[in-house]
């Protein structure tokens, strides 16, 4: 057999050897540098997302009562629709062992729209808060809608507390407004006595609500 003859069969040989060797790595799968995103750190963003949507609207809500732009009665019901949200969010996680499914954080993203819909109707119907009070009665209401509005901004504040605070504070008001009306557009020394107390409360329930260490 000529050399020729023989390195023919060798390299044919070398072929056949090396070839499921080569079709076996030409058929693995590609992979890449960068770690594929876990179904859980997708989650943690979304989550991340609801209470920034959250956290949102909380501050639009204290802009609004500092600036007058939402009523007591307005920041009330808007506080009670938030502190139900929460509740449904905190339910929720108690049955999926802490975390959210896709369908809830939708039905929580659907709710909080709707809120975020209503702050802006309430802040932009032209039914203010006087911002500018001239009476004792006035400025004393100011005052403490300005420190609720600080506590709804730095989440010392719940909404469930807030939603309490601002029901008594326009429950003041609207005892105020019709004792003005039936007296001429005065109080009466009595009548101011009986709001004064009525403030006293609540500045006291405030105090207690921003120092409790509950959180928003």
């Amino acid at each position: 057999m000529t050399n020729y003859t023989k390195m023919t069969l060798l390299g044919a040989a070398l072929a056949a050897f090396l070839l499921p060797a080569t079709a076996q790595t030409s058929s693995a799968p590609a992979t890449s540098n960068s770690p594929a995103t876990s179904s859980a750190q997708t989650g943690l963003e979304t989550g991340k997302q609801v209470q920034e949507h959250k956290e949102n609207e909380q501050e639009r809500i204290a802009n609004g009562v500092g600036n007058g732009s939402l009523t007591a009665g307005e920041a009330s019901s808007l506080e009670k629709k938030e502190s139900q949200i929460n509740q449904e969010e905190r339910d929720m996680k108690a049955m999926d062992n802490g975390h959210l499914t896709k369908a809830d954080r939708a039905a929580l993203q659907q709710q909080q729209n709707q809120v975020s819909k209503q702050i802006y109707q309430d802040k932009h119907n032209g039914v203010v808060q006087n911002t500018h009070p001239t009476t004792e009665v006035g400025k004393r209401r100011e005052n403490q809608q300005d420190r609720i509005a600080q506590g709804v901004s730095s989440g010392q504040l719940t909404a469930g507390e807030t939603s309490h605070l601002e029901k008594q504070e326009s429950n003041i008001n609207r005892e105020v407004y019709a004792d003005r009306k039936a007296n001429g557009g005065k109080l009466t020394a009595a009548e101011r006595a009986q709001v004064n107390r009525q403030q006293n409360q609540v500045s006291k329930q405030i105090y207690k609500d921003k120092h409790n260490r509950r959180h928003q």
